[in-house]
């Protein structure tokens, strides 16, 4: 054997020692992740429902110290735990990754050093060790790969390790389009109430069980709204001194995960009406990231695995029943009405932020007082428009840049009802007195141009209108809904409704559906005479409005979030 020969030999062992070694890693580190997955799997959901239990336990007895003394260290126990395993999951991956690659690349030297040169030997002999050779190294390159493949797999099944996923591909942010066929803020695409599916449930009752697919209770209160997108459900909770975002499985009804917002302490004691609380304002979504706003002026994003990616503080508002204008966004801009006090001080504005970042992308300045309404981007003319309403103005600003559009002055109170844009027209509430409508294709001041028509008899404190481009429904809080025609605002019809209502109508088809305070959804025709349908109990108070998706109701009571329709 010469020298050359010997030292080839050498090297061949030593990269076949490698691959078994780099083989045994990775098969260590597979199982490692296969561990911490079902780890995960079973824990973390028995751990944040057994949580969600005991939270709302303590709600019925808030001075029982060792009930909240155990509140907190499991609480504590979870998040010292999902750190772990988040932490566990990237630097085992990053291992398991090393492992396959040492694997394959010392795999592949061993079998071009283990050729060796050629020797003079019979044809049939050299023929038998090439085939076996060739089987050798189809196994060797099948197991590095499977090895490979199920690693990938499992690190994208316990969803911590930031892979590019199919859903983050593209831009950072989903077209208006993809949001049409999503629930991605208050009151769906253009805070219409419109649902984009009329394959929706008209027969549940919460005290049976009929028609229910699931329920779970929701760890902290809040009167904001479901937001859906695809198979996540989010919603926001919180209490004097905690702001908390939850993420529910769609199809299961399963706590993903919760996101912890924090605050920044304030000096005074923030007075809120009972009606708003510490949790009144809807999420929004991007399709790519969510984004939460509470009264004490802090603004949060989380990504879809629950990672707060960054967090602002405002400042608390002043506002007279407590801040409650929920948010909406525009490709990756997060829209934020802050309007406060009574316009004077130059504090009112509407912030739009960057939803990768957190950073101020524009301000608009307003001379407006507070609002409880929340603002709607809507299309006109092929272009975005986003429409605010305060006392006196309605107020359309370009969402890309904040450059104002025009402004109609044309309402006066306090404004709680949000705008909509239907058959072509802004119609927009002043409580109690009237509904206006504007054509919104002007420029600058457009008060003595552009005001549609007026329906002065009245209008909801409270509830968002709704519209299926032929008739607009108003629904008061103490039991009466009101018909009017788009074109003009002919009152067409008034009918009593047995109920008080928070929660404004929604439209799925050619049914008008209307959520009351005790949980009793009614169920009406559209149209020019009102016609009841039905009537769903639900089994539980609810002050939210419902969401939409295919085949599905999602709406938030007091403790639970339900969701209806028939499984997948």
């Amino acid at each position: 054997m010469t020298q050359e020969t010997t030292r080839t030999h050498i090297w061949c062992r030593a990269a076949g020692s490698t691959a078994i070694v780099g083989g045994v890693f990775a098969s260590v580190f597979t199982v490692l992740l296969i561990a911490n997955l079902i780890g995960s799997a079973v824990l973390g959901p028995s751990r944040e429902n057994k949580l969600a239990a005991m939270k709302l336990q303590v709600q019925k007895d808030p001075t029982n110290e060792t009930l909240l003394s155990e509140i907190r260290q499991l609480d504590l126990q979870i998040r010292r735990d999902r750190i772990w395993r988040l932490d566990f999951a990237y630097r085992t991956a990053r291992a398991l990754l090393g492992s396959v690659l040492v694997l394959v690349v010392a795999g592949k030297i061993t079998y071009d050093l283990g050729k060796g040169p050629p020797r003079p030997q019979h044809m049939t002999d050299r023929g038998e060790v090439q085939v076996r050779e060739a089987k050798q190294a189809r196994w060797a390159v099948a197991g590095g790969l499977a090895v490979l493949i199920t690693g990938m797999a499992l690190v994208g099944m316990t969803g911590w390790v930031r892979f590019a996923q199919a859903e983050d591909a593209g831009p950072p942010f989903a077209s208006m389009q993809d949001k049409q066929g999503q629930w991605h803020r208050f009151r769906g695409p253009g805070g219409a109430g419109v649902s984009a599916y009329t394959n929706i449930p008209t027969s549940w009752n919460g005290k049976t069980g009929e028609g229910i697919l699931w329920k779970t209770p929701v760890p902290m209160p809040g009167r904001n709204s479901p937001v859906v997108w695809k198979d996540r459900v989010f919603l926001t909770g919180a209490d004097p001194n905690v702001r908390q975002m939850y993420c529910f499985d769609a199809n299961s009804g399963r706590l993903l995960w919760t996101g912890d917002v924090p605050t920044v302490p304030v000096q005074e004691k923030l007075e809120l009406m009972e009606d708003t609380g510490y949790a009144a304002c809807t999420a929004a979504t991007d399709g790519r990231r969510i984004y939460a706003i509470f009264p004490t002026g802090d603004v949060a994003a989380f990504d879809f695995n629950g990672r707060r990616l960054w967090h602002k503080n405002f400042g608390v508002p002043d506002s007279a029943y407590g801040y409650a204008s929920s948010l909406e966004t525009y490709e990756k801009l997060v829209l934020v009405q802050y309007d406060q006090g009574d316009g004077s001080e130059g504090n009112s504005k509407v912030i739009a932020l960057d939803g990768t970042n957190g950073q101020i992308a524009w301000e608009a300045k307003r001379d407006l007082p507070n609002s409880w309404a929340s603002p709607i981007v809507v299309e006109v003319a092929g272009k975005p428009q986003l429409i605010t309403i305060s006392d006196p103005n309605v107020v359309a600003y370009d969402p890309a840049n904040g450059a104002e559009i025009w402004r109609a002055e044309c309402l006066g109170g306090d404004i709680a009802p949000s705008p909509i844009y239907a058959g072509g027209l802004v119609l927009v509430i002043e409580p109690y007195s009237q509904m206006v409508a504007i054509r919104p294709t002007g420029q600058g001041n457009v008060t003595a141009t552009h005001v549609a028509w007026k329906m002065e008899e009245g209008g909801p404190d409270i509830c968002s209108p709704v519209s299926d481009g032929t008739y607009v429904y108003l629904l008061e809080s103490a039991d009466l809904l009101i018909c009017c025609k788009v074109e003009d605002g002919q009152k067409v019809y008034e009918q009593k409704v047995k109920g008080d209502f928070r929660a404004s109508p929604s439209i799925v088809g050619d049914r008008l559906y209307v959520l009351d305070m005790k949980g009793v959804m009614h169920i009406a025709q559209t149209g020019p005479e009102y016609k009841e349908l039905g009537k769903c109990e639900l089994g539980e108070e609810c002050c939210a409005s419902p969401a939409f998706a295919d085949g599905r109701i999602y709406i938030r009571g007091v403790e639970n979030l339900y969701c209806i329709g028939q499984a997948p």
